[in-house]
């Protein structure tokens, strides 16, 4: 018999994740700090639990996708007070290295054992099991944990120690943060040309210039239409800094991305922080002079 799974974080991501697991038939349990999405769980049969040490005192496993740090510490310390013993905790969150670490050490210093397991993909993609995991940690847990992955993703890949895969998901966002922006730039030009922009989404789409970015968000520009969003422009604002942050660490030479930051934070200001990240076009058509119907 598979072991039950509890996902801490039902939002777009968690919450895409333990349906796509209850799918496969693997049983499941969850809880969200937020009423409404635990309801929202509870409607859809998802079992939930009243708070996150009960959680874990019913379950060998144990999956995060939370939307701050403070959000992971506070889930980790509850965790580790709970009773549950020797759990396995997948943060698949996206935060910064530090972050990843604290957490980290609250678990092992209570005897559990986390792995930092990012995932790749918008919440759409989520929704259908579009997902890559990038799993780090120890080896021999993440092997175990598979067939686990195969229930809500389409591909797992092992990057190495702990913390890794957190550094391959700033890879990962990098280049959707520009694919992004040069999608919206793109289908600027062509409106600004006089095309129309579902034909050019289609053109587009058929030729060698497509990426799955395109494929994913110039449909919401050729519409006009940022809701319902599958990563809102505060989300990636959240991102964008984790990785803007890293990067300066480093000391990584990163124009291009450099580039991207003032056109999200001009979408953040312009009301847009509940919208798709799509709605960075709308900021180019502004630059542009372009005012659709």
């Amino acid at each position: 018999m598979r072991e039950v799974v509890g996902v801490v974080g039902l939002g777009v991501m968690g919450g895409s994740i333990i349906r796509n697991m209850a799918a496969s038939q693997r049983q499941t349990v969850g809880f969200d700090i937020d009423p409404a999405k635990a309801r929202q769980a509870t409607d859809d049969g998802i079992d939930v639990e009243k708070s996150v040490a009960a959680l874990a005192e019913s379950v060998p496993v144990v999956l995060t996708s939370l939307p701050s740090p403070k959000a992971a510490v506070a889930v980790a310390g509850e965790i580790a007070a709970s009773k549950a013993e020797d759990l396995v905790v997948i943060e698949a969150s996206t935060l910064a290295l530090d972050d990843k670490f604290e957490f980290q050490r609250i678990l092992a210093e209570a005897g559990h054992t986390a792995v930092d397991c990012t995932l790749s993909g918008t919440g759409a993609q989520a929704k259908v099991g579009d997902l890559a995991v990038y799993a780090s940690g120890d080896e021999a847990v993440v092997e175990r944990l598979r067939p686990l992955f195969s229930s809500f993703s389409r591909q797992m890949h092992y990057v190495g120690p702990y913390g890794n895969g957190s550094k391959m998901k700033y890879v990962a966002n990098l280049l959707v943060a520009i694919h992004n922006v040069s999608a919206a730039e793109a289908m600027v030009l062509g409106m600004k040309s006089g095309l129309d922009p579902h034909h050019l989404v289609e053109l587009v789409k058929s030729g060698v210039g497509n990426s799955r970015i395109f494929e994913l968000r110039a449909p919401l520009m050729a519409d006009n239409t940022y809701q319902p969003a599958q990563s809102t422009i505060a989300m990636w604002q959240k991102d964008l800094s984790v990785i803007g942050d890293y990067i300066n660490k480093i000391g990584c030479a990163a124009p291009l991305f450099n580039a991207t930051m003032p056109l999200y934070a001009s979408a953040f200001a312009h009301g847009h922080l509940d919208d798709d990240a799509a709605s960075v076009c709308e900021i180019l058509e502004i630059m542009s002079g372009i005012e659709r119907k």
